[in-house]
């Protein structure tokens, strides 16, 4: 099994796959073979059934369930090459709509957070449609404030993208790396490294409860009030998808059902 699991990390490296898609492949071929035990090289595609059932079972989400069918397919295909299709159709996804927060509840949070840093985190966040990891990953050398524009390396599936700097922080920002060479991080942790996401994580989950906003949002509900408000400002959702880096329009339309202005518009007859 270790032999295997050593196989595919090299081959997704040699493919470079991120760190985190890597790990994601390694912990799920590895609860597959546990869950196999002998003959791992041997494709069963009634076995890969069961398996899959059982985690859906358990209550796992269909995101979860393709992760493991996409990491099952790639050591079959990948590394044992097998010639043999797995013909399972991948799990139907939710539909769930996007937790967006209203402009009101964006500056409770923002008023809640009485560290400089941690608001500026949570602040530039919003105002630029950055991911946790984005924004933890930030280095001087990617703002560009002659341009108010953020030049984010290597994003999400490895691809560099353009988005907007909000005008209100330029100050702030210009006070926070003043001194910094261009390759140190924007936001440091409390001992001079890297932020973990957890703790980026954090700040907003705390400020979120301070500011007792009773809504289901994580740090990535900054990124989805970022389109909604952009969409709702009139913003053509051809440029909101380039700014949040989306390959296809359909995963950025998910905003027009968050923000349908007909909806509205109608009043309850009640």
């Amino acid at each position: 099994m270790q032999k295997h699991l050593e196989e595919v990390k090299n081959e997704l490296k040699l493919r470079n796959y991120s760190p985190k898609t890597a790990q994601s492949y390694i912990r799920c071929l590895r609860d597959y073979f546990l869950f196999i035990k002998i003959d791992i090289e041997k494709l069963n595609q009634e076995k890969i059934r069961t398996f899959l059932l059982q985690k859906q079972d358990k209550g796992a989400a269909s995101q979860t369930i393709n992760l493991y069918l996409n990491a099952i397919k790639f050591f079959y295909r990948e590394i044992i090459k097998s010639s043999q299709n797995i013909n399972i159709k991948f799990a139907k996804r939710s539909k769930k709509l996007p937790v967006v927060l209203s402009r009101n509840e964006i500056n409770l949070i923002f008023e809640s957070i009485k560290n400089k840093k941690h608001r500026l985190l949570i602040a530039l966040a919003y105002g630029s449609g950055l991911r946790v990891s984005e924004v933890i990953d930030l280095k001087v050398q990617d703002i560009n404030l002659d341009d108010l524009v953020l030049h984010l390396k290597e994003a999400k599936g490895k691809k560099d993208r353009i988005t907007v700097f909000p005008e209100k922080l330029k100050t702030d920002i210009q006070n926070m790396i003043a001194g910094k060479s261009g390759n140190d991080l924007v936001f440091e942790s409390e001992r001079g490294g890297k932020l973990t996401s957890r703790s980026a994580q954090k700040v907003f989950s705390d400020a979120l409860k301070r500011s007792e906003i009773k809504k289901q949002a994580s740090f990535h509900s900054l990124r989805h009030s970022f389109a909604t408000h952009l969409l709702e400002n009139g913003t053509d959702i051809r440029y909101i998808q380039e700014l949040l880096g989306h390959q296809n329009i359909r995963t950025t339309q998910i905003y027009t059902k968050v923000t349908n202005p007909s909806i509205k518009r109608i009043k309850s007859p009640l």
